[in-house]
């Protein structure tokens, strides 16, 4: 149980929601879902919060977010800010008794993230962060599969995440400004998605890399304002410099002397979230397509299978995140109800497996400051 604001079974948990962009307002659906009742949300100012509160049917607009991370009507706060404002407001809810669910990345530098991570557990509190991924049932099928040694021992990993919306030079969203950001975006945004995955699938840790970046558009159209995978206007206009990367490729070894190469793209066009991963086992290779979520594919040198998600074939822990039958496909808006109600579960007491923590969150951040401390040097980084 997660102290004196654990939950009883039947309890109804009252949710905060910080941040109502396009991610705030798949929290606040995968909150009602998992039983939870939207007591409030709030914004960058009390007009857009009254707005967001109206859209979301929310039961209170909060003023600011720091009136809503530290009132007592909230159980558990949502933080989905842009980055630069998780951790101080991920630090103000615990502080003031509440469980987080925070966005990634969950600070800007790992000093900070382990400083949230330690915080969450001295306060007794549920901390999380959305790794959704890891809630594809094919996902945990592949997981169980390598962990259980049939496959054999892990020897090369690769794969990548692609993403087309910022491709253009007209493109723009908050997340290109460092200030708001941070200093990394693309590997921040979804290669942090990426590595999580790795590292869950595997069992093992990226132990050194040594990446490179790319930023393809030196200047954009000054349109910090436009929601995420939002379609670009006409051009012309104001622009602004851009001080945020566009692509990673990088090479990496895990602890376990697995190597691996990964690229990570937000300026691929066609590409809409293509997260892909294959591992090369001694005896077989695993493939998983995030936009194909249905087949896991299993090659090996006489031939290759195709697993279905199908409840009854499946390793346990894949088949209790099956919520429909085999044909009927699941997908990401799944994925996250899935990890909300595990994280609500957790609140009530129950230990789900793979529920992504502030650790993690915490672990996400090292990867990330590796990646831009080899960037800079051109040399590998340990980490």
């Amino acid at each position: 149980m997660y102290g004196a604001a654990a939950m009883t079974a039947h309890a109804t948990l009252h949710a905060g929601v910080i941040g109502a962009g396009f991610i705030g307002a798949v929290h606040a659906r995968s909150a009602r879902l998992a039983g939870a009742r939207l007591a409030g949300v709030a914004t960058s100012s009390p007009e857009r919060s009254r707005a967001a509160a109206e859209r979301l049917r929310a039961k209170r607009a909060f003023a600011t977010p720091e009136e809503l991370a530290t009132a007592d009507e909230i159980d558990v706060v949502h933080i989905c800010t842009p980055n630069n404002l998780h951790a101080p407001l991920a630090e103000l809810a615990l502080a003031h008794g509440k469980h987080v669910v925070c966005e990634k990345p969950l600070a800007i530098g790992a000093d900070a993230a382990e400083r949230l991570s330690a915080a969450a557990d001295a306060a007794g509190r549920l901390a999380t962060v959305p790794f959704v991924y890891r809630f594809h049932p094919l996902v945990r099928e592949a997981r169980a599969r390598i962990g259980g040694g049939s496959l054999g021992p892990v020897r090369l990993i690769h794969g990548g995440y692609l993403q087309d919306w910022l491709a253009s030079a007209e493109d723009d969203n908050w997340r290109v400004d460092s200030e708001l950001g941070g200093p990394s975006r693309a590997f921040a945004d979804i290669g942090s998605h990426w590595c999580d995955l790795v590292e869950f699938l595997t069992g093992d840790r990226i132990a050194a890399l040594c990446a490179q970046a790319a930023t393809v558009h030196r200047e954009r159209a000054d349109r910090g304002s436009a929601r995420a995978f939002e379609q670009s206007g006409a051009g012309g206009g104001q622009r602004r410099a851009v001080g945020t990367e566009d692509a990673v490729t990088a090479l990496f070894r895990t602890r376990g002397g697995a190597q691996g190469t990964l690229i990570v793209s937000q300026v691929s066009p066609g590409r809409k979230n293509h997260l892909h991963v294959e591992v090369a086992c001694a005896e077989a290779s695993v493939r998983f397509e995030q936009e194909r979520p249905e087949p896991l594919w299993i090659g090996r040198r006489g031939g290759g299978e195709t697993v279905w998600r199908d409840a009854p074939s499946l390793a346990p822990d894949a088949a209790r995140l099956t919520l429909a039958p085999a044909g009927h496909a699941q997908g990401y808006l799944d994925c996250f109800d899935l990890f909300v109600a595990d994280s609500y579960a957790a609140i009530r007491g129950a230990e789900p497996q793979g529920l992504p923590k502030f650790a993690d969150g915490a672990r996400s951040a090292r990867i990330v400051d590796g990646v831009l401390a080899s960037i800079a040097t051109g040399d590998w980084v340990e980490l």
